[in-house]
């Protein structure tokens, strides 16, 4: 009895601990979200805590409590759901049920969690493709890509890319009635780095330039050679994600070495053959000036790290690598950044970046947002910000796809 209270009494101090941590002022339903990033905190303490005790890996005690949370393909009066794979790669379709005379517009969606979580059987993500496919009268098809380490990279990505060129085939659009003129990517923070890559390689692939009409990302991750941009300073205790926390699950997708993560955190894990790289990064130049600050640029430390990682110098890691002329081939594009994420100013410079090469984007900035909104818009934590995005996204598919 005294152990349990013991144990009782020292979960209680800990979620106090983390619930009471300082958020901005100026966030939106800041208990909620003090809620949310001490579940979050307390998830990551008990995976550093077991794996420390030789229990289980960090990430596996994270993914085997957000279990709860996935759905079955269960179709309703709108939308039919059936899951499937191509290739033994799992795909879940949403299809609408009203008849229709016209070809539909189609949505291939691509989860986040750092390329080591997450599912699109995420009751969240359940419930934004089953509106889409509903609102839209539209096909989506989600991607289950492997995860991190078991399967580093580039594994998560080639499956993106061959559910996304099988989907493409002109017999598969034909079998759901898709029109070949009104595909869109979608992806949601990693997925959003997975979405940008396969819209690069796509558009510059003679066989299939010009087959994805737009792209839509979610607060996206696009580069890893930099960790000091100034949103990462500015919120390297969250809300929602902390620097550490995130630095160490998307290393895993490169190497479960942990030298990687630890010269990381200190802006020190790129190599000296990556100086060149920096100018497609470097914030000083494409950040618009409220979110420089006070900040003062220093480029990374180059060649500290003994280890060897050749893809950390990879466009097809961090998007935002590629040069200007493979840019401006890049279709009609939708940004969510928000203000209190540490993946902001990512998203930022890529928008820069697209813009000054001449590709149409529609940028939606959350001063009073987070990173993860979508994930949060089902009980037990659900953010009106998440729902509000959701909804954005979607009439921006009703008005451009």
């Amino acid at each position: 009895m005294g152990y349990k209270t013991l144990c009782l009494g020292f979960f209680c101090i800990l979620f106090a601990y983390c619930i009471y941590s300082p958020v901005p002022e100026n966030i939106e339903e800041p208990w909620k979200v003090r809620t949310i990033s001490a579940i979050i905190k307390i998830t990551s303490f008990l995976g550093t805590l077991c794996e420390n005790m030789g229990l289980m890996k960090h990430e596996d005690v994270i993914t085997t409590l957000s279990l709860v949370h996935f759905t079955k393909p269960v179709s309703d009066e709108n939308v039919t759901v059936i899951d499937t794979d191509f290739s033994n790669i799992p795909v879940r379709f949403y299809l609408p049920k009203r008849k229709s005379e016209r070809q539909r517009p189609a949505v291939i969606f691509i989860h986040g969690g750092a390329f080591v979580l997450g599912s699109y059987k995420m009751s969240a993500y359940d419930d934004l493709n089953r509106l889409t496919a509903n609102k839209l009268e539209a096909v989506v098809v989600a991607i289950d890509y492997r995860l991190a380490p078991k399967y580093p990279f580039p594994a998560a990505l080639e499956d993106c890319v061959y559910v996304t060129k099988f989907f493409l085939q002109e017999k598969v659009l034909a079998k759901y009635r898709v029109d070949p003129s009104r595909i869109c990517i979608m992806g949601d923070s990693s997925g959003g780095t997975l979405a940008a890559t396969v819209t690069q390689l796509l558009q510059n692939d003679p066989n299939f330039k010009g087959r994805i009409k737009a792209q839509a990302l979610m607060y996206p991750g696009l580069q890893s050679l930099d960790t000091f941009l100034p949103s990462h300073q500015e919120y390297q205790h969250g809300p929602v994600l902390t620097r550490e926390m995130i630095i160490k699950l998307l290393c895993l997708y490169v190497t479960e070495d942990q030298v990687l993560p630890q010269a990381a955190l200190r802006n020190e894990h790129m190599p000296e053959e990556s100086r060149h790289l920096f100018k497609f990064v470097n914030w000083s130049e494409f950040l618009p000036e409220k979110y420089k600050k006070n900040h003062v640029y220093t480029e990374p430390v180059l060649g500290k790290l003994n280890a060897s990682y050749p893809v950390l110098v990879d466009s097809r890691l961090s998007p935002l690598l590629v040069n200007d002329s493979q840019l401006q081939s890049l279709p009609l594009t939708y940004i969510v950044t928000c203000e209190h994420d540490i993946f902001r100013d990512d998203g930022l410079i890529y928008i820069s970046r697209l813009r000054n090469v001449g590709v149409q984007v529609t940028h939606e900035h959350v001063e009073k947002g987070v990173h993860g909104a979508l994930s949060f818009t089902s009980a037990p934590v659900f953010l009106n910000l998440g729902l509000k995005l959701r909804d954005k996204y979607i009439n921006w598919l009703e008005e451009n796809l």
